[in-house]
């Protein structure tokens, strides 16, 4: 059956994923805002805090690549309503944690796994109900991880200035469940396409999801995306303590990371901006191009320490990593098409969850044992010239029937 004419309901199904990964990521990523608060109230290190958020990762890796199997199997709804409600349960119960273990079990858990069912599976749906604007629908989808340091991060400090870290915390995991379980009700599933499968909608050997994980192009992809999240994952994590070490007051500190945010609704703009640029020249040039900006961005964090640097660079750094996420879906679509696309896309996250795990541990670890971020950014800036270097490697399209009939056999 043909998708109908007129309003398209695919666009319902964007604005849904887009809610998801705020959301979703928002609360995972809030532990920077926590992460002060936690360590002087409960006295644990910031090391031992930051641990969660590489727990996080490493589970949100992990159950990725199985949310996206079982999103292709079973379908996205169920997926993703499992996740929105262990997300609510890991805040609730984070919240009431006695001792770091049992908070590193609950936030960093529950929250990773919960985390990795929205935006592999809401990437993989979104792209198979837009076929005309494409990469316009993954780039709102994904600029739902923008918008959450504006909107998740400045509550969580309201709440925390205004009670304590732990009613912060229930407040955001009861918020969790009234937001998401009603939007997983408006998730369904794409119409079939009429007609035969098009160069633009399909490879041109149709694969098992065993032979596209062995093929050039995902393994490459793998890899970018990696060293892509390690180099950032670090500075972003730390950004509001590292504001604070250089004299910025808590609540202006925040501010900072939120201003990486708007870049990243900006990244609504950098990932319109660059999701076209795209469509023009390429994903891969775009892809390389963004990568190299971030690179720029970590270094540059070296020579930063007054309130309006820190501004400027968070613009610039928030529309590089921000811009750039989207381009890893439309690259497995372009690739592998929509069959497996939540297999596929969902191995690549795992990847990059794995490098997203890196950061916030090394970030706490460099802080503890120096007192300054120093190592962490000139580190994070050699991890993202590797980046660089990994995309550049990527194999052409033109390449992409020989390579891929090399591997179905």
């Amino acid at each position: 059956m043909s998708k109908p004419s007129g309003f398209d309901y695919g666009w319902v199904v964007v604005a849904a994923g887009a809610l998801m990964t705020c959301v979703g990521f928002g609360t995972m990523l809030s532990l920077a805002v926590f992460l002060q608060p936690i360590s002087e109230s409960m006295g644990w290190s910031r090391a031992g805090v930051s641990a969660a958020a590489t727990l996080d990762f490493l589970c949100m890796g992990i159950a990725a690549f199985f949310w996206g199997t079982l999103s292709d199997r079973y379908g996205t709804r169920i997926v993703v309503l499992a996740g929105s409600i262990l997300l609510g349960l890991g805040l609730v119960a984070a919240s009431q944690a006695a001792s770091l273990w049992q908070f590193q079990l609950f936030f960093g858990t529950l929250i990773g796994i919960a985390a990795g069912s929205f935006y592999a599976p809401m990437m993989a749906l979104a792209s198979a109900w837009i076929e005309k604007n494409r990469s316009l629908a993954v780039a709102l989808v994904s600029a739902g991880m923008g918008v959450s340091p504006v909107t998740i991060a400045p509550t969580a400090s309201w709440l925390i200035t205004a009670y304590d870290w732990r009613t912060a915390m229930l407040v955001i995991g009861v918020a969790a469940w009234a937001l998401l379980i009603p939007a997983c009700f408006l998730v369904r599933p794409a119409p079939a396409t009429a007609g035969p499968a098009t160069a633009d909608t399909a490879p041109d050997v149709e694969l098992t999801a065993a032979q596209a994980l062995r093929t050039p192009q995902f393994i490459t992809l793998a890899a970018a995306h990696f060293a892509c999240c390690a180099a950032h994952s670090g500075p972003i994590f730390h950004m509001v303590s590292y504001a604070m070490v250089c004299g910025i007051a808590p609540l202006t500190a925040v501010t900072v990371y939120s201003v990486a945010g708007v870049a990243g609704v900006a990244g609504l703009g950098g990932r319109l901006l660059l999701g076209a640029a795209a469509d023009r020249i390429g994903a891969k040039p775009v892809l390389v191009g963004g990568l190299f900006v971030q690179a720029m961005c970590i270094a540059t964090y070296l020579a930063v320490a007054q309130l309006g640097e820190f501004y400027a660079l968070s613009v610039v750094f928030g529309l590089a990593y921000g811009g750039v996420m989207p381009l890893y879906a439309v690259l497995v679509r372009e690739f592998f098409g929509a069959r497996i696309m939540g297999t596929v896309f969902g191995a690549v996250s795992a990847f990059a969850s794995l490098g997203m795990a890196f950061g916030p541990w090394a970030g706490g670890l460099v802080f503890d044992n120096f007192q300054r971020y120093t190592w962490l950014h000139a580190g994070s800036f050699a991890i993202g010239l590797a980046a660089v270097a990994v995309a550049l490697s990527f194999p052409t399209k033109r390449g992409q029937s020989l390579d891929l009939g090399r591997a179905a056999v």
